[in-house]
């Protein structure tokens, strides 16, 4: 049996709830539609809030043939082949198909390049979905060939009419004898989104075994508690998955980042949120006991932004492992901590006069930089001299950890500055 959310998607502009200033009376999307002529054009909004079925809704109206392509899972050789598909099926006095592209911010550069030629000659009417702002995500070429319009979150009104058609209208709900007692826990776990609206309806209901299926707020936290929904990338799951996946890593886990990831990589999370995160833990949990760690992550990161999915999965896999098993250390990450501390309780201590720049004769006058003394000119390109504020120049903020290569570290910073670091 199709989901809830499959079964009661919208057939016409009358049936579509939500984003009347696109598609209400009089409203730019629906006139363009009813006049049956659509240029291209990017739906920019949040998950479930009808981008999808807005695009079907259009390719069914206008009688297009209609292709749809993820880019979590597609790459240029299918962008190609149903270019070639769309040539193929027009003929004299037809109208051009319509292409939809899910989620197009995921495309990369050669994958959005390869629409252009298409999009501009006309061989196809693309309609793209983003979660993302495509200003930042989509080439400049193919953004200036497409209108941008803007899709809002479903408001309360929205969501109320929309459980009222899933209780009154789907075929099998329609059945159940269901007492609707209290909907803010319904509104408020689906944050405006009409699909994670429906699966928690679906899953309440499914849930129940009684005659009579009661829904209030406290049987919808107890079964979404009890019963985790799809992953989901603004929601409290989310942040958990992203929780257990970098934990995982400091924890020297392998097999469990990998879990998380394909997680993650399944529910269709951003590619580049994942790789931010790598960049952060490579920072924060092995730095200084694996340097290379932050190039390996930063090597992932690029990597990201120019192939994005489906192999997007393989460089983000390199770097997990490569991260789990690498040694750790949070010796920088602690560092800064203490010195922002220290920044918070003292103030702007001012700078040592040796240490100032001096780029006026009155700065040079007053000694700025006079003192200082330039470590190259000295034996192993050190002088002792002293490098913080008077009030707290004896200050130690890094503190090596046990890692063979901060105990180089340290080691090294013992035979400069012996046991006294500042030199006094």
């Amino acid at each position: 049996m199709q989901p809830l959310a499959e079964r009661l998607r919208p057939k016409t502009l009358d049936e579509y709830i939500g984003q009347k200033h696109l598609v209400g009376e009089g409203a730019i999307l629906r006139k363009m539609i009813e006049s049956g002529n659509i240029s291209s054009f990017i739906l920019w909004g949040p998950p479930g809030v009808g981008k999808t079925t807005l695009a079907k809704i259009i390719a069914h109206t206008l009688d297009r043939p209609f292709y749809t392509l993820s880019a979590v899972t597609s790459g240029v050789k299918d962008v190609r082949e149903v270019i070639e598909k769309a040539k193929n099926s027009q003929f004299f006095g037809t109208r051009n198909a319509i292409l939809f592209i899910d989620e197009i911010h995921r495309f990369s550069k050669a994958q959005q390049d390869s629409l252009l030629g298409a999009v501009e000659n006309g061989t196809v009417t693309l309609i793209g979905a983003t979660t993302e702002n495509p200003s930042f995500e989509v080439i400049t070429p193919l953004l200036s060939r497409c209108q941008v319009y803007v899709l809002k979150p479903l408001c309360k009104d929205d969501l109320a009419e929309l459980v009222e058609r899933a209780l009154t209208k789907d075929s099998e709900l329609k059945e159940k004898k269901i007492l609707l007692k209290e909907e803010d826990a319904l509104f408020r776990y689906s944050g405006g989104d009409a699909r994670k609206l429906l699966n928690i309806l679906e899953l309440v209901c499914n849930a129940e075994t009684g005659n009579e299926i009661v829904i209030d707020n406290q049987t919808v936290t107890e079964r979404l508690q009890q019963n985790p929904v799809a992953y989901d990338k603004d929601g409290e799951m989310h942040y958990d998955i992203i929780s257990a996946f970098i934990k995982s890593i400091r924890g020297s886990d392998p097999d469990a980042a990998l879990y998380w990831l394909a997680r993650m990589v399944a529910g269709g999370e951003d590619p580049k949120f994942i790789a931010r995160r790598l960049v952060i833990s490579a920072a924060e949990d092995i730095g200084l006991a694996n340097p290379n760690a932050l190039l390996i992550a930063n090597a992932c990161f690029d990597a990201m932004t120019k192939i994005g999915w489906p192999e997007g999965r393989i460089p983000l896999a390199e770097a997990t492992v490569y991260l789990a098993t690498s040694q750790k250390s949070n010796s920088a990450y602690l560092g800064i901590n203490r010195a922002l501390e220290v920044v918070k309780a003292t103030g702007n201590l001012p700078v040592p006069l040796h240490l100032r720049n001096a780029p006026t004769q009155l700065m040079e006058e007053l000694n700025y930089g006079a003192e200082y003394k330039y470590a190259h000119d000295y034996p192993n390109h050190f002088v002792k001299q002293v490098f913080l504020p008077e009030e707290i120049k004896h200050l130690q903020l890094w503190q090596a950890q046990g890692s063979p290569a901060e105990q180089r570290m340290a080691e090294w910073m013992r035979h400069l500055w012996g046991s006294d670091k500042h030199g006094q």
